[in-house]
């Protein structure tokens, strides 16, 4: 973990719950940093790893988000860097495109609507690690 404040890159494309999840987690001491979709969210954290990923699963695709946390595996730069998944894919007409019967990359798994008391336990839970 980097000195000073833990840096949390969050990774959606949905402007609200990226804004709400920023003012939350800095309002708790984290440095946060965005990005709409897991290509920005793969360049941001080649440029400035960041302590901890909050990354949704369903952007540009149903499983953009799943996709992108086996890219972040196989990368040795990216793999150790904690990821927390949040989604609203198991209330969505894409659930039965979740691979619920593979290996799951992510550290944590959160349903949208995620209660912010909660997004910060986890996140804090996750830098222990």
């Amino acid at each position: 973990m980097a000195v000073g404040n833990p840096k949390v890159l969050i990774v959606d494309d949905d402007p609200d719950f990226v804004e709400v999840s920023r003012i939350v987690l800095t309002k708790h001491g984290f440095e946060v940093l965005t990005a709409a979709n897991g290509r920005q969210a793969l360049a941001a954290m080649k440029q400035e790893p960041p302590d901890v990923v909050i990354l949704d699963v369903m952007m540009d695709g149903a499983t953009e988000g799943y996709h992108i946390t086996h890219m972040m595996r196989e990368d040795p730069a990216l793999s150790r860097i904690p990821v927390l998944m949040v989604s609203s894919i198991m209330d969505s007409p894409y659930a039965d495109q979740f691979p619920t019967d593979e290996y799951l990359p992510a550290d944590g798994f959160l349903r949208k609507p995620v209660n912010p008391e909660q997004l910060v336990r986890e996140v804090r839970a996750l830098l222990r690690r």
